[in-house]
């Protein structure tokens, strides 16, 4: 009987000392309240807006990434700002989601701890518009998690986001990101 019960504790011990090892390699990791923001910049208005309800799936047995956000979720500080967002550039009613589809180019072994620079190559889709993009982040695996961070940009005219003249030097053409998302198992 002692002979078992020691046998139940070093078992214990042993598994909980590599919590989430085997599903880091093959599992699916997500989050529903990643962190995407976007910047616009020009000597006479700076536009930022962020959208904390991104969702992203990882699959790790095959490096599959899917990011999906509604963009009525941006807020923006001025109110006015958002509804100008939403209804003369982006068209939320129309167009209320963009997404992006591909997989990590560069996968690292997700069952070692560590901060490793990636790549995902995949289809972006903003306003109704698809392009094949290449975006670089960085990994950080660690105690069971996932944090991806990323900064890339979007020149509007790519996805045929239309400024007026009368705010055209208000608007950046080229809107700059940041996406954080940190995914647990799932």
């Amino acid at each position: 009987m002692k002979t078992h019960l020691l046998a139940m504790v070093f078992v214990t011990v042993l598994t909980s000392a590599m919590p989430f090892r085997p599903l880091l390699a093959q599992g699916k990791f997500a989050t529903s309240t990643g962190n995407t923001k976007f910047s616009s910049e020009t000597p006479l208005e700076n536009v930022n807006a962020e959208n904390k309800k991104s969702q992203v799936i990882l699959n790790t047995a095959n490096n599959e990434i899917a990011i999906r956000m509604n963009m009525r979720e941006f807020s923006f500080p001025n109110k006015l700002m958002q509804e100008h967002f939403n209804e003369n550039y982006i068209e939320s009613a129309k167009y209320p989601t963009a997404t992006f589809s591909g997989k990590v180019d560069n996968a690292p072994d997700y069952t070692k701890d560590g901060q490793y620079d990636v790549s995902a190559t995949g289809k972006f889709t903003v306003h109704g518009v698809t392009k094949e993009r290449t975006i670089k982040g960085k990994m950080k695996i660690e105690g069971g998690k996932i944090t991806i961070n990323s900064d890339f940009e979007v020149p509007l005219t790519d996805h045929k986001i239309e400024v007026p003249q009368v705010v055209f030097v208000k608007i950046a053409q080229v809107i700059s990101v940041k996406a954080q998302y940190v995914l647990a198992p799932r």
